[in-house]
């Protein structure tokens, strides 16, 4: 919406409520939202898959759900991590292997965790400015190949090391964990309860088949670790999804960072791999086109935090993105707000003032997992799906990045 707009509907007494939901043809609207499957690093079913293959397989289903032509992708903007080089001959090998043309540009982003949202608000922001009408903000991550030291550089600056703040930017993502845990009192049994709850919500909309519609089957080769065989699998669930978990059984895991510490494996998120989309286009252009609109893309907002206790990033990060709407929490119908570690996700809840009945509907990341840079665009396909649902109308996707950040975005439903 333009400035001038929005001074008009201000001086005309229009509510930020009724501003976010109201549609105009300069809006940026989502025609898709697709996922793959999570599954576990180096035991799932994406074990034996190069990242370039999940994200072929994704923006394939994407452009196909939305009924677009590939040819008319203005851009493509991908988040991701671990990979070397950026990964981005990787994520342009993947368009071209999915059927874009190769008149179509890419480009890969690595804001970390947030990446996947990044890309989506790269895209919005072409299509606001005028550079694009139509365009895909996706993520991916293969945590399988990707993860470990080999990601690291073999050194820093001792000069730039010299400073306290840059140095914690090294700490381990459990170590901050545990430092927000000791700071604002999070104890072990708040955050296994947490936990236990996030794979109790995701188990049963699985069960529910809840959360089918969300994700793009993909048929991939798989080495049987037993057998050594290769074969044919079809990836379509999400495999680090647990049944039967409580805060009690969590309660028997040691401790993973510090002897005496609050983090383990049980209420921290999976190691993963996996990809999102989203096409995103501007709606007189949507429409034109006859596009499905599924959802409006309203703003999204950074805010940064002290490294050492990274994890509060959407503590900050909702805020500043509500403000920028003028909405308050409590016009928010469900928040998506990534579970790095049970430690933060429970003080940035509490921190905002969020009941925790509406955070994470279907589980969060410590059920589902994690892959870096899917998770920002993966969590506007959960948020999208939750609202057809649920017949919701607002929702807030929201996470911590590592290095001291945090993320948000308001998205609408229009399906």
């Amino acid at each position: 919406m333009s400035s001038f707009t929005q001074k008009i509907q201000d001086f005309a007494g229009i509510s930020p409520k009724a501003r976010a939901l109201a549609q105009h043809d300069e809006d940026v609207v989502i025609v898709a939202a697709v996922r793959s499957a999570i599954t576990k690093a180096k035991k799932g079913g994406f074990k034996d898959t190069r990242p370039e293959e999940i994200l072929s397989g994704v923006l394939r289903a994407a452009y196909t759900k939305a009924g677009v032509n590939p040819a008319l992708i203005g851009d493509i903007a991908v988040g991701n991590v671990l990979p070397a080089g950026g990964g981005a001959s990787a994520a342009r090998m993947a368009a071209l292997h999915s059927g874009i043309p190769n008149t179509v540009p890419i480009s890969t982003v690595n804001r970390q965790c947030g990446s996947g949202l990044q890309a989506v608000n790269v895209i919005a922001s072409q299509i606001v400015t005028g550079q694009i009408d139509l365009g895909i903000g996706a993520g991916v991550e293969s945590m399988t190949f990707g993860y470990g030291g080999g990601a690291m550089p073999d050194g820093f600056s001792e000069a730039v090391l010299s400073n306290k703040e840059a140095e914690d930017c090294l700490l381990p993502m459990g170590i901050t964990s545990e430092n927000v845990a000791a700071d604002f009192g999070i104890s072990r049994q708040v955050q296994d309860e947490f936990a236990a709850k996030s794979f109790q919500k995701a188990a049963a909309a699985r069960k529910a088949g809840k959360v089918k519609d969300e994700i793009v089957p993909l048929k991939v080769k798989w080495v049987d670790p037993k057998t050594e065989e290769e074969k044919e699998l079809v990836v379509d669930h999400d495999d680090g999804v647990r049944d039967g978990v409580t805060a009690e059984s969590l309660g028997k895991l040691k401790p993973a960072f510090k002897k005496d510490g609050t983090t383990h494996a049980g209420n921290a998120s999976q190691v993963s791999d996996g990809a999102a989309a989203v096409v995103l286009a501007r709606r007189s252009v949507a429409k034109k086109l006859g596009l499905p609109i599924v959802g409006k893309f309203v703003t999204a907002a950074y805010a940064g935090v002290p490294p050492r206790i990274m994890g509060v990033g959407p503590a900050y990060a909702i805020p500043k993105v509500l403000e920028a709407t003028g909405l308050n929490k409590d016009e928010i119908d469900f928040f998506e707000i990534n579970e790095a570690f049970a430690s933060q996700a429970v003080y940035s809840i509490e921190k905002v003032g969020i009941p925790f009945e509406k955070v994470n509907l279907h589980g969060g990341a410590i059920a589902i997992g994690h892959p870096l840079g899917c998770t920002g665009a993966r969590q506007v396909a959960t948020g999208l799906n939750i609202a057809k649902q649920t017949g919701s109308k607002i929702f807030v996707t929201s996470m911590c990045i590592g290095s001291g950040m945090g993320m948000a975005a308001v998205f609408v439903n229009e399906q």
